[in-house]
């Protein structure tokens, strides 16, 4: 299991969509529109009624075979800023 955190401003979604849709094919991924939140820089992205920046925090999450997704992440950590990428080991129901 995967977690790449992004923000809405970044253009490294469609690209990575495509990237593990058509090239990887794993078996899952789902994007979350973050309500709010930070990271590493400070800066707080947050959703207000009159603000429309469009810089919500995305979550990008995608699973697959352990050996699958090793091999991904070492394809990903070269276009993901270091501390933006979170895996973990799942067990997917039969």
């Amino acid at each position: 299991m995967v977690r790449i955190y992004l923000t809405e401003r970044e253009t490294q979604l469609d690209r990575l969509l495509k990237t593990l849709h058509d090239v990887e094919k794993v078996r899952g991924v789902t994007v979350f529109r973050g309500v709010a939140g930070f990271g590493k820089s400070g800066k707080y992205h947050s959703s207000h009624l009159l603000d429309l920046s469009g810089d919500l925090p995305l979550v990008v999450e995608f699973f697959d075979e352990p050996e699958k997704v090793k091999s991904i992440l070492s394809h990903l950590s070269n276009g993901i800023e270091a501390g933006h990428i979170v895996s973990w080991s799942a067990v997917v129901n039969a």
